[in-house]
């Protein structure tokens, strides 16, 4: 058989059968699926390192070619039609499972040299170098598996209905890393020549030309009318894939906003009114300031969101800097930030948030172009409100006098005079 007859033959055996299995998920349960596609790793990394067939254009391996360039296609179609969340399951668990045979086969070599069997020559150098490829390999499918999605994402835009040739340029891309990465590592530890670099990668336009073609084969023939999940914003699919999102939700269990670094706002509506039942019983006052930035908005607008997310956490700095260690920031909705002062007077909770407006002006004046300012209303239970949503209520009502009088000041007292400040100069 020649070559190229060769290679695919195995491409066709390798994705009709992982397809069928894909197929037939919801009759035999996703696991058998996942098994099948982990569990040739191994595989594909020893045929990667030691055999190769020569075709004109050069040396190359099936079991680069082949096995783990039809793995990439797989991942991709299992994410086409499921979605990250799924999909990121084989990821991790080709990740995990691979670095912990690695870690078992060093264990091993704890003991010595093995007992000498009759006949056979077991050969550590082999399985030492193997170890070496597999960590670089387990790595580079990691890498590649989630910038193969991502990349899918990003040329949705461009290529909105075409899955095959989105597949096919994703997988080409991909693959173009993977083969200069791999062969780096490979020609490292074993020092294949340099043939094997140039033949492997046309190889993988080849194997990326025929595994999208297969692709939109099962598509059409097999999920026809399964829609395609709808587009979503990268840094979303980015943060499923790498759990990131499973961090935030953990940080916001926890009541801590991910950005700022302040309470949330689930946080001050556990704590408000406890704290305000406390005040009344010990017969004191408690004081609310609620913040926001001027023309945010335009900050955003002007200078990118990254300028104004680093706006948002120094706010947030300066506020605590300003403020006592009892005191506690919430961010209450975008821009917005509420500070709760337990055993603190109405004339105490002004001064404060003057330091804080003061604060907020100076400094970030030398840090940003924008030269952020900060609005503020002040209110204190019992005088003003005898609940948290009244308190909150009033001392935004006060917030939205400041910025009707041109923003960069505190408003807080009943007849509603204002600090004297100047104007604020951000756009």
């Amino acid at each position: 058989m020649s070559g190229t007859a060769l290679l695919l033959t195995q491409a066709l055996l390798y994705f009709g059968v992982m397809a069928a299995l894909f197929r037939l998920r919801r009759l035999l349960g996703l696991g058998v699926f996942l098994c099948a596609l982990g569990v040739m790793h191994f595989l594909e990394t020893y045929l990667a390192a030691v055999f190769f067939i020569e075709l004109p254009f050069g040396l190359l391996s099936p079991g680069s070619t082949v096995l783990f360039s039809g793995k990439l296609a797989i991942i991709l179609l299992f994410y086409i039609r499921e979605d990250a969340e799924t999909v990121r399951q084989p990821i991790y668990g080709l990740l995990i499972g691979n670095f912990l045979m690695v870690a078992l086969v060093a264990t091993l070599q704890l003991y010595g040299p093995p007992v000498s069997l009759p006949g056979y020559n077991s050969d550590l150098t082999l399985i030492n170098q193997m170890g070496v490829l597999m960590i670089w390999g387990t790595t580079l499918l990691f890498v590649d598996a989630i910038a193969l999605i991502l990349i899918y994402e990003k040329l949705r835009s461009l290529l909105p209905t075409s899955v095959v040739l989105r597949s096919c340029i994703s997988l080409a891309l991909i693959l173009s890393f993977d083969q200069v990465a791999f062969f780096t590592g490979l020609h490292l530890v074993t020092g294949t020549p340099l043939s094997a670099l140039t033949g492997g990668w046309v190889a993988k336009m080849g194997a990326a030309v025929v595994y999208a073609a297969l692709i939109g084969l099962y598509l059409a023939l097999l999920e026809r009318n399964a829609a395609e999940p709808s587009a979503q914003p990268l840094s979303d699919t980015f943060s499923k894939l790498t759990y990131r999102h499973k961090y935030e939700e953990l940080l916001g269990r926890s009541g801590q906003d991910v950005l700022t670094g302040a309470l949330t706002r689930e946080r001050f509506e556990a704590l408000g009114q406890p704290t305000l039942a406390r005040s009344l019983a010990a017969g004191r006052k408690t004081s609310l300031v609620i913040f926001d930035i001027d023309h945010f908005k335009s900050i955003n607008d002007r200078y990118g969101h990254v300028v104004g997310d680093e706006v948002l956490r120094r706010v947030v700095d300066c506020a605590r800097a300003e403020i006592r260690g009892d005191d506690r920031v919430f961010r209450y909705g975008g821009e917005e930030f509420v500070v709760l002062c337990e055993n603190m007077t109405h004339d105490a909770a002004l001064a404060a948030a003057e330091r804080v407006r003061v604060a907020v002006s100076q400094t970030l004046a030398r840090e940003f172009e924008a030269e952020p300012t900060i609005s503020i209303g002040v209110a204190t239970f019992p005088d003003d409100a005898a609940s948290i949503r009244g308190l909150v209520a009033h001392a935004d009502a006060h917030l939205y006098e400041a910025k009707r009088q041109g923003r960069n000041r505190v408003v807080g007292n009943r007849l509603a005079r204002a600090a004297e400040v100047p104007q604020d100069r951000s756009p």
